[in-house]
């Protein structure tokens, strides 16, 4: 019912007025856990790590996640924060699309790292789920852009 009432055709429905995400930002425990994993494990290049501008002694990394998208990461030191968990207004999960051959690439460092990861299955095979060091959930999925389990969104 949602479906028929609120999703219009491709060709009735507006230009989204957006650009893209910029970037999305997270909260992580260790700077260098953070760029081990982001950047060593997942191939995410490393693009920018300088003071938080808002709380002195925070760091504020960015990483390349393709496509002019940026992944963000603040430290807060000192603050105490706990550890977060899945609550309404909260993010589930980041879903990032890798080409097939580095999505396998990723899924054999995985393995080889002892990295648990759900997927992929015969319900979902371009999709594979992992948590980073901080509990943060990331689906890596060979899908490109604007395609979900195998279908251009653009033209449903």
């Amino acid at each position: 019912e949602l479906r028929e009432r609120y999703l219009k055709p491709a060709g009735e429905r507006p230009a989204s007025p957006g650009r893209g995400i910029h970037h999305a930002a997270l909260i992580c425990s260790d700077v260098e856990q953070t760029i081990a994993f982001y950047q060593g494990l997942l191939g995410f290049p490393l693009v920018e790590l300088v003071e938080n501008r808002d709380y002195r002694g925070s760091s504020h990394l960015f990483f390349d996640v393709g496509n002019s998208t940026l992944l963000g990461f603040f430290d807060f030191p000192g603050l105490g924060l706990e550890q977060g968990i899945e609550a309404i207004g909260g993010v589930q999960h980041i879903a990032i699309s890798v080409a097939p051959e580095q999505w396998n690439e990723i899924r054999a460092k995985l393995d080889a790292a002892g990295i648990a990861y759900a997927g992929p299955d015969i319900g979902i095979p371009e999709s594979m789920y992992l948590r980073d060091p901080d509990g943060i959930g990331i689906e890596l999925l060979s899908d490109p852009l604007m395609f979900f389990g195998g279908i251009q969104l653009d033209e449903v």
